[in-house]
């Protein structure tokens, strides 16, 4: 009896050693895969886009892809640095629209080439936004004067008003809210994303239309004279003055080209002429001096990097430029 009783306790006394052994391994085992079960924790594996969305040129793309971030795939009809007004579609554009959920464009009759290419398109399924959607555009402020006689129109005539409503940054806003209510309501699983990175981009366009303030109140009712009908919506917002647009060749001037543009400039009292990039600088700049006038360029932003703060970047090199020009 004893002896059975012995052999009972020597049993339980193993039995209880090897469980707190076994016990001791699995916390361990345990111990040694809980940083990467936390790193895995942390850093989800990426799901793919919801949704596919084209965005008709640079500004438009630029905004559609600050408020998509990663959450649709975002692509762009128009390349940067490609004349949008006179645009040709091609059959490329006509198979991504075939193929997008949505469609992101400026509005106020700039893309004149989408409708009949939506409709080659035959997509049934498509959401189309409109940026400039509740914006009230502005019409011609400014006399439009062309330099050769029979000029073909470089600045053309929009009916539904000046498209190019990007160039003030308040405007902006609006158009990120456009496309945000857009986004969420053709893919309302992502409507946080979509809220938070309208919301940090906003943010960033308040910052910017401060410093814009703040540095043009210096230099108050500013008069210039550009080369391109860009600009009225930035004028009227900093109180500036865009007193004339010369329309000149795209190509060459010729010295009856200078001599004509000389005796428009000269009609208004201006302190600045503005170029943009990838204008003949040199035929532009003898002009200037013929003038007496700074020659700057301001950026329409319809070229240049598909990084979303490139909007930032490019118009503050249009503020310094204003401001040199101005003082």
């Amino acid at each position: 009896m004893q002896k059975g009783i012995l052999s009972l306790i020597t049993l339980l006394m193993l039995s209880v050693t090897f469980g707190c052994n076994s016990s001791n391994n699995i916390e361990k085992t345990s111990a040694q895969q809980s940083p990467k079960t936390q790193e895995a924790a942390s850093n989800p594996v990426a799901q793919p886009p919801n949704i596919k969305v084209v965005a008709t040129f640079l500004p438009t793309y630029l905004f559609t892809k600050a408020v998509a971030g990663d959450a649709a795939e975002v692509d762009i009809l128009v390349s940067p640095g490609t004349e949008v007004h006179d645009y040709q579609a091609t059959p490329d554009n006509v198979k991504a629209i075939a193929t997008a959920d949505v469609l992101v464009k400026n509005g106020l009759g700039l893309e004149e080439f989408l409708e009949n290419t939506i409709k080659n398109a035959q997509n049934s399924k498509l959401k189309q936004i409109d940026a400039s959607a509740g914006i009230k555009p502005l019409n011609e402020i400014s006399p439009v004067v062309k330099a050769t006689k029979g000029e073909k129109d470089h600045d053309h005539d929009h009916a539904e008003g000046n498209p190019h409503v990007w160039l003030d940054p308040v405007l902006v806003k609006q158009q990120v809210t456009n496309i945000r209510d857009g986004l969420i309501a053709a893919d309302p699983a992502n409507k946080a994303t979509y809220e938070a990175n309208a919301s940090a981009y906003i943010q960033e366009l308040e910052n910017l239309n401060t410093e814009f303030q703040q540095t043009l109140q210096k230099t108050p009712n500013c008069t210039f004279v550009t080369f391109h009908d860009a600009y009225p919506y930035l004028a009227q917002r900093y109180n500036l003055k865009q007193v004339a647009v010369v329309q000149i060749p795209e190509d060459q001037l010729s010295p009856v080209d200078i001599q004509n543009t000389i005796k428009a400039v000269k009609k208004y009292n201006v302190k600045a002429l503005f170029s943009e990039p990838g204008v003949d600088n040199k035929l532009l700049t003898s002009l200037s001096q013929d003038l007496k006038l700074t020659l700057g360029s301001l950026n329409p932003l319809e070229s240049g990097e598909k990084d979303p703060q490139y909007y930032f970047q490019a118009m503050k090199a249009n503020l310094e430029t204003i401001e040199t020009a101005c003082k």
